[in-house]
This record gives C-alpha cells, structure tokens and sequence, in this order.
C-alpha cells in the first residue's frame, strides 16, 4: 500500500494549469490538475482509456462531446476514452481535479506538466 497526501500535489502556476502524478501503477495513472482562474486545458480524447475524475476545490465547465457541463467541489464524473473533453476554469478561485486514468494511451498522458 502507497500512501499520499493530495495538498503534496496541489501546486499552480500563473502561467498554465499544473498536472501532478500522484502514482503509475501498471496501466493506471492517477493525478491531481491544478488551474488558477482563467485556465484552461484544451479539447483532446484518452483512446481506448477510462478517466474517473472528482473536483476536489472550485469550479468550472467541462465541453464532452461539445455539451456543457458545470461541475463545483466534491462533483465526480466519469468520461470514456472517445469523448472529447476540455475543461476551463470559469470561477474566481482555484480549481483543482483529481484524475484517475485507467488504460493510459502512451507515455505523454502519464507525464507532469
């Protein structure tokens, strides 16, 4: 068993959003994505991937698919691999999202930025 604390990976930045990795454990990555008002993360898939996600602080809107979706702390959402996502933060404090992603499509979705 692996033990963290999440305020060891709620680290932003005013430049772009943060993404932190908790743990890589065989095809699982789980890790936290920080974003300061304003930020965004741009539209992309995971394919072939499952993403399990729970908005630990703030709020914001998600676009799956083109759709709208306003989500605020304590939200949890799952997105299949195909769904197209983005995610801006709309909301005058920080935001942060702790992502389980299962099924990793290649190294560049498991790397911190």
């Amino acid at each position: 068993m692996k033990k963290q604390n999440l305020t060891e990976f709620t680290q932003f930045s005013e430049d772009k959003f943060t993404k932190r990795i908790i743990y890589r454990e065989g095809a699982t990555t789980a890790f936290v994505l920080n974003f300061a008002p304003g930020q965004k993360l741009p539209a992309h898939h995971h394919p072939g991937a499952d993403l399990y996600l729970m908005v630990l602080s703030g709020f914001g809107e998600f676009t799956v698919d083109g759709e709208k979706l306003e989500v605020t702390a304590q939200d949890v959402l799952y997105a299949g691999g195909e769904e197209e996502m983005s995610f801006e933060n709309t909301g005058e404090e920080n935001v942060s999202l702790y992502v389980q992603l299962i099924n990793i499509p290649d190294e560049r979705y498991a790397k911190e930025i």
